[in-house]
């Protein structure tokens, strides 16, 4: 396990986040994901989910929480935990050290029944995933982006959702979850960080006591695939019992986070569609009235940006034609001054308020740790406020639309049939 130690005196707080992170594949994306999950509702101290939380009452109301999401070939457990200073108030044990110890027992010492995970937690946890999973296909804004992706990136790790697949959970019991968990432990790459007044020697001391974990040295993350796009876009269309059309296109770049390009990257997002000034959404929705929304997502440790929007279903084909308008004006350096500066200020608003909250650091100095670079929140600011209209153009020419996704209504199908 790695350890990084953001010093501050700032916060009031003790900000802890554990991220384990495994290569996405097809075998082991639902057992990956369920696992937390069951992490969450005991350890070996705190068997019963209820003296689980009771502990965290214990600790002052410390916070625990856990997310799971992919970063570019890579699916990621991140447990939270956010407990008080020492110096606010009368402990008899020191809270970071407790602190410390907990998150480790959550990790590393699950509650356990015959050598395995308890079977009433499996079984209650995979119900969980299920209806999370059934949530995703009923919201159709994140259906239509999550189908999007998967046809794009079809015979890439990426295509699989964070969650994994539905139909896979019956066939996990609370042996075979508990055996690939520990193969799970051994082989993923483990990063845990603190934020708050304490120290790297500290940590250090602290953190050999706390977590029970293989041997062995510790291994960083891979550099992902960075593919080029499609020659020719493909065009997908889905029928749905939908009555609102979502039109999503994926594009492709070979700009990844760790790239010295990568501000003019964000700049040029910026600018077709991450702000409501942005081309996407002043062309689409404002001006052609053809869209209840519309806007442009990055994901740099990819190198994939998508384009979403919520369209009327007859207004397809004059809402893909001003999409790749923009995107066309874009690479030909097409834009105003005033929305270069304007996108800028919104980028370098969003930089400084990192500062106010110790797990947004943490996050952008992981981002570091995935992509193998050593950008500092400072020195992305920098790089974003000197970005010229070239650079923005450039950036532009490196992006490529590869997939154009729609889903729509069964109308005309019905009429067909």
């Amino acid at each position: 396990m790695r350890l990084h130690v953001l010093p501050t005196k700032r916060f009031k707080t003790f900000s802890l986040s554990l991220f384990v992170g495994i290569p996405l594949t097809e075998s082991r994306a639902t057992s990956v994901a369920l696992t937390p999950f069951v992490l969450r509702r005991g350890t070996s101290s705190y068997p019963e989910t209820i003296s689980f939380r009771e502990r965290l009452d214990d600790l002052y109301g410390a916070g625990f929480g856990f997310d799971l999401y992919k970063r570019g070939d890579y699916q990621i457990v991140q447990m939270r935990l956010d407990i008080i200073n020492d110096r606010f108030v009368s402990s008899e044990e020191p809270l970071l050290k407790e602190a410390i110890k907990f998150l480790g027992e959550a990790l590393t010492s699950p509650a356990l029944e015959n050598g395995h995970f308890r079977e009433k937690y499996v079984e209650a946890e995979k119900r969980t995933i299920a209806k999370r999973i059934e949530a995703i296909i009923n919201d159709k804004i994140r259906y239509a982006s999550e189908r999007c992706t998967e046809e794009m990136c079809k015979d890439e790790p990426y295509r699989l959702l964070a969650l994994g697949r539905k139909e896979e959970l019956a066939g996990i019991d609370a042996a075979s979850l508990y055996s690939e968990y520990r193969s799970w432990l051994s082989e993923a790459v483990i990063d845990l960080y603190v934020s708050g007044d304490t120290t790297l020697e500290e940590i250090e001391s602290l953190a050999k006591d706390s977590f029970q974990l293989p041997g062995g040295s510790p291994v960083a993350y891979s550099e992902p695939e960075f593919r080029a796009p499609r020659a020719e876009p493909q065009t997908i269309v889905e029928r749905l019992d939908v009555a609102q059309g979502k039109l999503n296109m994926g594009l492709r770049t070979d700009i990844g986070y760790a790239s010295a390009d990568y501000p003019a990257l964000l700049v040029y997002n910026g600018i077709l569609g991450a702000f409501p000034h942005s081309k996407l959404f002043i062309n689409v929705r404002e001006k052609a009235s053809l869209a209840y929304y519309a806007s442009s997502r990055l994901d740099g440790h990819k190198g994939l940006l998508t384009i979403q929007s919520g369209i009327e279903i007859d207004n397809y084909e004059q809402a893909v034609r001003i999409i790749r308008e923009q995107l066309a004006a874009m690479k030909e350096g097409s834009f105003a001054p005033e929305d270069l500066e304007r996108t800028k200020a919104m980028l370098s608003n969003q930089l400084r308020e990192l500062q106010d909250s110790a797990f947004e650091r943490i996050a952008f100095d992981f981002n570091n740790v995935l992509s193998g670079s050593n950008r500092t929140g400072e020195s992305l600011l920098r790089d974003v406020t000197s970005v010229s209209p070239e650079q923005v153009t450039a950036a532009a020419n490196r992006v490529g639309l590869d997939t154009i996704y729609f889903l729509r209504d069964r109308k005309e199908a019905a009429a067909n049939g």
